[in-house]
């Protein structure tokens, strides 16, 4: 584990029945090792050392599981602040269920989380969802503005006047996702991409340290899935946000995602994409013969259908196993 507290090369590949699929260390110290250089002595007059940054998130060996189902087990896993991570993998893998521990909504079996330097709490403010894309009713009777609004006094009942300071967060959040032209229309009459971009607006209003999205580009054509994540990503850099982004598609993302998880059947793997997404990891992962291309910038995984579970008539998405979890 290097000194920032994330683990060099491939993070760690777990397995629920505790078969791990060792990569080889990058550093020359074994897997999961704690690299130490002693204490450091300071010249007089130098500036004391900066405290270590508080991570944004950190598991530990943490177990999740639906009864006698684990989804999970021994994730371990350090995010620092303003890092962009990637949960990757097929339904009914455990991504959703991630950000659920994440949001204080699902407890784990084992392990500990911490989230922004405490234990997951729910409704904690520094923490943005945008939820998967499903439409509104034609004729729901809520402008653009309001749902936005409804991250600054959601949590009281009924609707209410605004006060300034939270009409001030509603445009700021508006002119953000630059959806201004019509934050006063109905939003039932808005297409998927406008209003996928209130709800990041929505998320974004209580101005969070981090954001959790969760499959945000489903049912989005491909020009929206560019927008919405380039929105994403953008906010990450300039407010050196954390984000959290569950995609079944690691390839509108290629350009933000600092690191991946990969979760699949109960395993786990964590790393750069060059290091998770490969043939050997891939098929570890799935206990099956698993091929990882790289196809004009894209990333193409195909395998024997019987074997994995694949669709291979969608290449882009990742297969879906025999077996899956809630």
């Amino acid at each position: 584990m290097s000194e920032d507290g994330l683990t060099s090369g491939v993070d760690r590949v777990g397995d629920a029945a505790a078969s791990a699929i060792a990569p080889a260390p990058t550093t020359g110290a074994a897997p999961g090792a704690t690299i130490s250089t002693g204490p450091r002595l300071r010249r007089r007059g130098a500036a004391a050392p900066t405290a270590p940054e508080e991570p944004a998130m950190c598991f530990d060996r943490a177990t999740l599981a639906y009864g006698d189902r684990v989804v999970w087990s021994e994730l371990s896993l350090t995010v620092r602040p303003g890092e962009f991570l990637a949960v990757l993998g097929p339904n009914g893998s455990g991504k959703t269920s991630l950000l659920r521990a994440l949001l204080g909504l699902a407890p784990l079996a084992g392990g500990q989380l911490d989230v922004l330097g405490h234990p997951p709490r729910r409704g904690d403010p520094a923490i943005g969802y945008v939820p998967q894309h499903a439409g509104f009713d034609r004729d729901v009777p809520l402008r653009g503005r309001d749902l936005v609004g409804l991250g600054v006094d959601g949590h009281r009942w009924g609707f209410g006047r605004l006060s300034r300071d939270g009409r001030r967060r509603v445009e700021a959040a508006l002119e953000a996702v630059a959806a201004g032209p019509y934050a006063d229309a109905p939003i039932g009459r808005l297409s998927g991409g406008e209003q996928q971009r209130l709800r990041i607006a929505q998320a974004l209003v209580g101005e969070p340290a981090l954001l959790l999205c969760d499959e945000p580009l489903a049912s989005l054509d491909m020009r929206y899935q560019q927008e919405i994540t380039e929105l994403i990503g953008d906010w990450a850099r300039q407010k050196r946000g954390t984000v959290v982004f569950v995609t079944h598609d690691v390839n509108p993302v290629l350009g933000y995602a600092d690191r991946v998880v990969f979760v699949v059947n109960g395993r786990w793997a964590a790393g750069s994409t060059d290091e998770v997404l490969t043939t050997e990891t891939m098929s570890g992962l799935y206990d099956a013969p698993v091929e990882v291309l790289r196809v004009r910038g894209r990333i193409v995984v195909v395998g024997e259908g019987s074997g994995a579970g694949f669709d291979i008539d969608e290449p882009h998405h990742f297969p879906e196993p025999a077996g899956t979890h809630p």
